[in-house]
């Protein structure tokens, strides 16, 4: 059996160039004991990818130089040698990379249940985006009836289920995201109570006027001057949340936020936060997600593309904004 996969072959500088990876033909060998087979069905692709390809400190180590790009998946048990956690026929989610099969022994890849939802559903609501916007919202925003919401990159798959969550706990939710097409989606579809077009609104402005008493919680997704701007408007003990920062991720030179003093002013907290650190209680932010779903509370939207050599223009995507909801590779 052939296995076909996206390969770093260099790190990049800046954004990314089609030549940081390689795509790869590979024939797989035979199962040892204990070793399952997964035929690949979708790749999750996150902004969190570019931090990965850096050769620096962070959360989880860096990709080498070689190795299978990192990536999100759900795919099917469709071979297993001796006794294994898993059977021929589950499906599963786990950390399979940018390729069309994986082995493993199972480590790290998790059961799902497709009559819960469509397996793309898996790496978006359901899987690390959803867990990501449910614990950075509840645990780390600990928003309260009532708090006042602001949410960037609010039209994408962390961000949709950010603002939905809040609006389900009794808030009053805000989106900033690119576009009146994507501004629509939030208060028409997904129940917003506002959104700000930051390209072709004045960003201070808007949220001044969308936010008349301030802002409880900043749930960030963007950086930059995203970020600064949100900071002039907390409230006192305001909580904000540092989830990403997309509009920074390509760029050679940072520069930190200059409003920070607000902080201070307004008893305010900054907290970052990476959704690995609540892995044990996945199972119940699972839970929720799927019963708002299944009740018509949490809307989940999916933005699939199709082949394992289409990875670079997809990848592109995430940073070029052409993209509504979860970004999904089918393979």
């Amino acid at each position: 059996m052939i296995n076909t996969k996206q390969v770093l072959v260099k790190r990049p500088v800046g954004l990314p160039t089609a030549d940081c990876w390689e795509l790869q033909e590979e024939t797989l060998p035979a199962l040892e004991d204990g070793q399952l087979l997964i035929e690949q069905q979708y790749i999750s692709l996150d902004p969190a990818m570019r931090g990965w390809m850096n050769d620096s400190r962070s959360y989880i180590p860096p990709i080498p130089i070689g190795d299978v790009m990192r990536a999100g998946s759900v795919g099917k048990v469709i071979d297993a040698k001796g006794n294994t956690s898993l059977k021929v026929g589950d499906f599963v989610t786990g950390w399979g990379g940018v390729q069309t099969h994986t082995i493993t022994n199972g480590e790290g890849f998790y059961p799902v249940n497709p009559q819960w939802a469509d397996l793309p559903h898996f790496i978006g609501s359901l899987g690390m985006p959803g867990m990501t916007a449910y614990f950075g919202i509840l645990k780390v925003g600990e928003i309260l009836e009532g708090d006042t919401v602001l949410v960037s990159g609010a039209a994408g798959a962390v961000g949709s289920v950010v603002g939905q969550i809040a609006k389900i706990k009794g808030c009053t939710v805000i989106g900033i995201a690119g576009g009146p097409e994507k501004c629509a989606y939030l208060t028409d579809e997904l129940g917003f109570d506002g959104a700000i077009d930051y390209k072709n609104e004045n960003l201070k402005g808007a949220i001044k006027k969308n936010c008349p008493k301030g802002i409880d919680v900043y749930f960030d997704n963007v950086g930059g001057e995203t970020l600064d701007a949100a900071l002039v408007f907390l409230r006192k003990n305001a909580r904000v949340v540092i989830c990403g920062a997309i509009s920074q991720y390509n760029e050679t030179e940072l520069e930190g936020p200059k409003n920070y003093l607000s902080l201070l002013v307004n008893r305010a907290s900054m907290k970052g936060m990476v959704v690995l650190d609540y892995a044990s209680q996945y199972s119940q932010g699972m839970q929720d997600i799927a019963q708002w779903m299944a009740e018509g509370k949490l809307k989940s939207k999916v933005d699939i593309y199709e082949g394992i050599d289409q990875f670079y223009p997809t990848f592109l995507r995430l940073f070029n904004g052409d993209k509504l909801g979860k970004l999904i590779l089918k393979l």
